[in-house]
Order: C-alpha cells, then sequence, then structure tokens
C-alpha cells in the first residue's frame, strides 16, 4: 500500500461514533450550512417509507435539526415509491420534471445529476431507497465530517455488507471489478472499503463541478474525478456498521460491471470503447441464448455548466 494511503487512513477514516450529534449540531449552527438529503428511488415502496420516517424522526427535529430537507427522486417507479415517501414526509419529484429540455435517460447517476436542480443544501447527501434496517448514523456519520472539518470536500460510508447469512460477502462488483481497477490506475484510492456504496455526501461546490455518469458508473467515476479535483485529503470515509439491502441477480451484477469498466476507461484514455455492449447468455428451450445490452456511455456535464442551474444560484 502507498504511503500517503496509509497515511490517509489514519487521518481521514473515522467511526460514526467520533461525531455525537450533539456536536453536529453545534457545528452546523457554528457554520450556517444546510442539508440536503436525497433518495433516488425505482420501484422501493417496501423501503423507502421507513427510511424517509426515520430520517425525519431522527434528524430532522427541534432538538436535532441536522436534516433540512429530503427530497425523493422518482425514476418511473410503477409501484407505489411515491405515495408511500410522501406520507412518510419526503418531498417527492419526479425524475422528467426536472430540467424537461433535455429528456432524461435510465440510470441512477442521471437521477442523482438532477437531484442539484431540486435541492438547495450546501452539503448533499445520497442514500439507496433499498436499505433495510436503516439507521439514521448512515446520514449523521457521512455528514459529519463534512460541517466539523472545512478540509473535506466529499464522504463515502464503509461498512460491513453480509450477502444472506454469509458475511463480509456481499459487494461481489466492488472486489471484482472496482478494488482492482483503483489499486492498479488510481492506488491513492485504494484505502476506501466500499467505493461503489450508495451512501455518501459532498459539498454541493463540489458536486456540480463533476460529470455525472448516468448509470452505476457514477460512484467509480464521482471518486476519481474528485481525486484529480480536490485531492485525497479532501475525501474520507466513516464506518456506520452493517449495510443491508437487496441483492441483484449475476446477470445484473455483469451490466453493472460492464457500465463501471467503461467509466474507469473514459477516464484512463477518453478513448471509444471498441464494442460499447455486453453479451451474456441464459439457458432457453434451445439451450444458451445470448442476450446482448448496451453498456452506458453518456455523462452528463458538470452542473456548474447548466444554463439553469446557473440561473437558480444567481436568482
Amino acid at each position: 500500500m502507498l504511503e500517503d494511503v496509509e497515511r490517509w487512513l489514519s487521518t481521514r477514516s473515522w467511526s460514526v461514533e467520533d461525531r455525537p450529534l450533539k456536536k453536529l449540531i453545534a457545528a452546523k449552527r457554528a457554520t450556517g450550512s444546510t442539508v440536503s438529503v436525497v433518495l433516488p428511488a425505482l420501484n422501493e415502496e417496501e423501503t423507502v417509507g421507513e427510511i424517509v420516517a426515520i430520517i425525519r424522526r431522527e434528524l430532522m427535529t427541534r432538538k436535532v435539526p441536522l436534516v433540512d430537507e429530503i427530497v425523493v427522486i422518482d425514476s418511473g417507479s410503477t409501484d407505489r415509491t411515491s405515495e408511500v415517501a410522501a406520507d412518510a414526509g419526503a418531498r417527492v419529484v419526479h425524475r422528467d420534471e426536472i430540467l424537461p429540455r433535455l429528456p432524461a435517460v435510465p440510470g441512477k447517476g442521471e437521477v442523482l445529476w438532477r437531484s442539484l436542480l431540486v435541492t438547495s443544501g450546501d452539503i448533499v447527501a445520497f442514500v439507496d431507497a433499498d436499505l433495510k434496517e436503516f439507521s439514521a448514523d448512515f446520514v449523521s456519520g457521512i455528514v459529519g465530517p463534512l460541517l466539523t472539518d472545512p478540509g473535506v470536500d466529499l464522504v463515502k460510508a464503509m461498512y460491513d455488507r453480509p450477502l444472506g447469512s454469509a458475511a463480509g460477502q456481499g459487494g461481489r462488483v466492488t472486489e471484482l471489478m472496482a478494488r482492482p481497477l483503483l489499486n492498479m490506475h488510481w492506488p491513492q484510492l485504494a484505502g476506501f472499503v466500499q467505493p461503489l456504496g450508495g451512501e455518501y455526501a459532498a459539498r454541493r461546490s463540489l458536486l456540480e463541478q463533476l460529470p455525472f455518469p448516468v448509470g452505476y458508473g457514477v460512484e467509480l467515476g464521482m471518486l476519481v474525478d474528485a481525486l484529480h479535483l480536490v485531492g485525497l485529503d479532501a475525501l474520507a470515509q466513516v464506518d456506520v456498521g452493517v449495510r443491508k439491502h437487496r441483492h441483484q441477480d449475476g446477470q445484473a451484477l455483469g451490466r453493472m460491471s460492464a457500465a463501471i469498466y467503461r467509466t474507469a476507461q473514459l477516464r484512463l484514455a477518453r478513448g471509444h470503447m471498441i464494442r460499447p455492449s455486453l453479451t451474456q447468455f441464459e439457458r432457453g428451450e434451445h439451450g444458451f441464448e445470448p442476450r446482448t445490452y448496451s453498456v452506458d456511455m453518456e455523462e452528463r456535464p458538470p452542473m456548474a455548466e447548466i444554463e439553469e442551474y446557473v440561473e437558480r444560484k444567481a436568482a
């Protein structure tokens, strides 16, 4: 491991217990910072309501006013995700209602990018909407360093990821794709325990300068671009315990891996993929049948370059 990564691990890796809520509230008041929480959601009616309710109950009260707004961005749910989220107290915005002059494309990164136009916090925290047994520590943990340490610009959550009853076996794409890529090409980022984790927070001033891959590559792309823009010491991670969520099947993970590889490839050479698609196989009536999927190639530009965002900030 690089010497600067070992130093980073000792100075920029914390536990949620290192910053009690009282300390965070005091720092928030002293700095005058505001905090937005964004949940990207697609058919998450079973979990989104509890997440919203816990954040409102534990972090949006008169005694603990850590979070100023919680926004669920619905990216086309066909279940009751929007209704459940609204009933729990979130502001719900449909992806297609944001920046309508640019037709939306499918993908998590697309939703996160558009969320910057409908939130106002100086600090924006992203939380996946499929978490089970959710704890408010996921939010307070990643927001904490941004309130108490002015030199920190982006904070990732780190946690154990069980796969069924097997401890630590989740995060298969992280171990098979993302971690090898980072260690080989961006070794300064080798200290991140969960580089692809969906729970992270950043200063708006950083997020608005970053391009957003529209799909699954958004987390890796954001880490790499932030490293180049603000440097390793502006990045941090906080241990928030255990993360339980819905796991995807192997073929879905293959498509995720292809998108992540494409994101890395763009950042390595800004070149062109010879074949921007992925063929997988499923056993059918007549043997194995090929299924070909396109690989996410599109990226949204830094939000600071979008006219509507600039006008909104100036208003």
